[in-house]
């Protein structure tokens, strides 16, 4: 087999487990608004470095990774979402 065709089915099968491993985490937390077993560095640290993973696919070069930017573009968003549900929930919500 080619390398580069390893290369992108290796890129594929983590792009698909990334987006499968986070979205029912984030579609829970959504529905229920519940974030008591959630801990906010956690979501944090994950949200910086999928914004990294994400610059970095952008910047590649010769050619922008587009699977590597969609990828964490998807967690990205998906981190920001829960991290602002648990910010509220811990601290403006409970007080």
């Amino acid at each position: 087999m080619e390398q580069g065709l390893i290369y992108d089915i290796c890129g594929t099968v983590a792009s698909i487990g990334m987006i499968l491993g986070y979205l029912p985490q984030a579609i829970k937390t959504i529905r229920t608004r519940n974030t008591d077993g959630i801990a906010l560095p956690t979501f944090l640290m994950m949200g910086v470095g999928s914004s990294a993973f994400m610059l970095q696919g952008l910047l590649h070069r010769p050619e922008v990774l587009w699977s590597l930017f969609l990828t964490n573009l998807v967690t990205t968003v998906c981190s920001l979402i829960v991290f602002s549900i648990k910010i509220y929930n811990d601290y403006f919500k409970r007080k």
